[in-house]
């Protein structure tokens, strides 16, 4: 699959899940996504917090394949930028032929204005379906 990643704004983002029926998935930590998230995101976390920074989720491709087929439609976030577009790479390369990574996250990035400051709809709280809790125990 291929390295070049769509990227686009938060605003263009909204639009994609608005309009063009794609799923924004939100890979922050748990406790970043519990702190304020894109209204209607899907939590799974591309890294968790350790006792020695970020460590790679290493369910995070099976988590996803359980629960989005190779054709969905997936705008993935995170903070910044920076993590998306990992993750984004990383499901493409296997075989994801949808996805879209939204640059400068909720929080902003590179000089771009994020979700959040943007003025989008943010949520704190979110439905099981939507929690990474849930969506890994379904994909035990």
């Amino acid at each position: 699959m291929s390295e070049d990643i769509t990227r686009v704004s938060p605003t263009e983002a909204l639009r994609l899940v608005n309009e063009d029926g794609y799923t924004l998935v939100d890979v922050r930590s748990v406790p970043e996504f519990e702190a304020g998230h894109p209204a209607g995101a899907v939590n799974i976390p591309w890294a968790h917090p350790g006792a020695f920074g970020m460590a790679p989720n290493a369910d995070f491709l099976k988590v996803v394949a359980k629960h989005f087929a190779p054709d969905a439609k997936l705008v993935i976030a995170c903070r910044s930028g920076g993590r998306s577009l990992q993750a984004a790479k990383a499901l493409s390369a296997a075989g994801f032929s949808a996805i879209i990574d939204q640059k400068a996250g909720f929080s902003g990035g590179s000089g771009e204005i994020g979700w959040e400051a943007a003025g989008l709809p943010v949520d704190y709280d979110a439905a099981p379906e939507r929690q990474y809790a849930a969506l890994a125990k379904a994909a035990e």
